[in-house]
């Protein structure tokens, strides 16, 4: 089940590459899809509770197609696109394992915790099988 939903993330990252593409935008476009919506990490400097508030907002689908709309509604491209880089890279991020945050700090996320504990549960699991 998990390789099937990062292939549908993998999808929904060609849907929006596929998106710029449609809408002509420049080639830097294209690099800020890949880091553009890190820049939330600022959060963090205010502590866990603000910096997962920020992330969240910058990597939260509903909230990226929400904007696109506003572009659509408002016939503004600028808008448009900045929906599709967020949709994009929350798409990304989740294909690669990295999930909403969490209160309890940067490596909780709610697909699971990110880095070295992560492998010590994997483990913890199978030695209990």
């Amino acid at each position: 089940m998990k390789n099937i939903i990062k292939l549908e993330e993998a999808a929904m990252f060609g849907i929006s590459v596929f998106g710029l593409f449609w809408l002509h935008s420049e080639w830097y476009w294209y690099l800020l899809i890949i880091f553009g919506p890190d820049i939330s990490f600022i959060g963090y400097a205010l502590g866990s509770h603000a910096g997962a508030g920020f992330y969240n907002i910058f990597h939260h689908k509903g909230f990226a197609v929400f904007i696109f709309f506003i572009g659509i509604y408002t016939v503004t491209p600028i808008w448009e696109t900045t929906g599709i880089i967020l949709f994009g890279h929350s798409s990304m991020d989740r294909m690669l394992g990295f999930g909403l945050k969490l209160n309890r700090g940067f490596k909780y996320t709610h697909l699971g915790v990110i880095g070295g504990e992560k492998k010590k549960e994997r483990n913890h699991e199978r030695s209990k099988k």
